[in-house]
């Protein structure tokens, strides 16, 4: 089981701040979570239909689409961070 965590105008779109979800074995990395997220259809395929506005990080450190993830991990999506 992994957690996910959503911010800012993709917490608006899907409509939960977090959940818990148990991985299909066919997602071992980021790029194949947020497929199988967003072919969940609603607010999910909204969310996430331009991923180049959307950033991940697992267990709170920034990684490519390319990490791997596993049971345990802590997955966030957010958009770009701007300072200010």
């Amino acid at each position: 089981m992994i957690t996910l965590l959503y911010f800012a105008w993709l917490r608006s779109k899907i409509g939960l701040a977090e959940e818990r979800l148990d991985l299909p074995a066919a997602v071992t990395d980021v790029a194949g979570l947020v497929a199988f997220l967003k072919a969940r259809g609603g607010g999910y395929a909204d969310a996430l239909s331009d991923l180049s506005v959307v950033k991940v990080a697992v267990n709170q450190e920034y990684v490519p689409f390319t990490q791997p993830v596993r049971a345990g991990d802590e997955v966030a999506l957010f958009p770009p961070v701007t300072g200010g």
